[in-house]
């Protein structure tokens, strides 16, 4: 498990806005098409989102500028997390998303690299609009 993810991301809105959909299960909700979502918006916090395809937990919540997660796909080995940082910069009008995700599977990084676009990016853009 030696890959990783590096991704960054623009998105016209503030970090506060970005930061508050993917910690709010009803704004996540939302962005995901209606896909049944839990988040615990706390240090610690337990989240289930896409259905309970993703699970995990917040290892750190900085509102509006940093989220570390403990994450997993449920088809994964039991036990088995990854861990996925977002950090938020403001510029211009907007935010410059900083994305990197470790600790997965290396067999999966294509596959993750593409959904993290699909799934999120694209989705919150269209969100946000």
């Amino acid at each position: 498990m030696s890959e990783s993810i590096h991704q960054e991301i623009d998105f016209k809105a503030d970090p506060k806005r970005i930061y508050d959909v993917l910690t709010s299960a009803k704004q996540f909700s939302e962005m995901s098409g209606g896909a049944p979502t839990e988040i615990d918006p706390t240090n610690g916090g337990f989240f289930s989102c896409f259905g309970g395809m993703i699970l995990g937990r917040n290892i750190e919540l900085e509102p509006n500028q940093r989220i570390v997660q403990a994450w997993r796909v449920k088809t994964w080995e039991p036990g088995l997390y990854s861990i996925i940082k977002f950090g938020f910069k403001s510029q211009n009008a907007g935010t410059r998303m900083i994305f990197d995700h470790v600790g997965f599977p290396d067999d999966q990084r294509d596959h993750l690299a593409k959904g993290w676009h699909e799934n999120y990016w694209d989705t919150l853009k269209k969100y946000l609009e």
